[in-house]
């Protein structure tokens, strides 16, 4: 790798470092790109040339985020289960728990199935996986078709993320409807719904939520 590309990899990791706390502090819409770039040591200008507006910065952060769910999901069900339904279960259960550790990150994730090019992101990366998943249970079904499910259930995942739970809409709750709303749209059998439901109450997903936050922004920082 040439000394440019080294440069350009730094800069780009130093922001996205920089606004990953920036927007788990103070949130996403308060913070701006001037601020990200005074805060990061990053000329306005190379800033913008690198990233071009702050919801592309947000994009690169919700990839990040994604797959740390996927890995966290993975370390967590290794040896466990190889059921792919669960494992749906269990990775949109920890981005629920996520949502709810912080409002910031509530808003982070909302923006994210908001606006264009962000959701985009979302869609075409779950797409893939919800194919894997339930492809052999809907085989009459093609790519193009759990694109258009994952729109629905991807609009379903915002309204879930975005209301918080309160003393009669508990974390449980909201898990158990999420999974009984969601799992409709891919024909799911209500006694496996019922089966993915006890089984992602056996895990502590508010401190894998925390660590999956905190892993994003190890990363990040070590390669600055």
């Amino acid at each position: 790798m040439s000394p440019a590309d080294n440069e350009k990899g730094s800069v780009r990791s130093r922001v996205l470092h920089t606004a990953a706390k920036m927007f788990l502090e103070k949130g996403y819409s308060q913070s701006t790109m001037r601020e990200i770039s005074q805060n990061s040591g990053v000329n306005y200008g190379s800033l913008t040339f690198a990233f071009k507006s702050k919801e592309n910065i947000l994009c690169e952060l919700v990839a990040y985020v994604l797959e740390g769910q996927f890995e966290a999901t993975h370390r967590l069900l290794d040896s466990i289960t190889d059921d792919k339904i669960l494992f749906y279960a269990a990775e949109t259960t920890l981005q629920l728990y996520m949502a709810e550790s912080s409002e910031h990150i509530r808003e982070m994730y909302s923006v994210s199935y908001s606006l264009p090019h962000s959701s985009q992101i979302i869609y075409r990366t779950i797409t893939g996986k919800l194919e894997d998943i339930f492809g052999e249970h809907l085989p009459h079904l093609e790519t193009k078709d759990f694109y258009e499910r994952e729109i629905a259930s991807g609009g379903i995942m915002r309204g879930f993320l975005t209301v918080p739970c309160d003393i009669y809409f508990t974390m449980d709750r909201k898990v158990k409807s999420f999974l009984e709303t969601t799992f409709l749209v891919y024909e799911v059998p209500k006694e496996k719904i019922d089966q993915a439901i006890e089984f992602v109450s056996r895990f502590d997903f508010k401190t894998m939520a925390q660590n999956v936050i905190d892993n994003m922004l190890s990363y990040l920082e070590s390669k600055t």
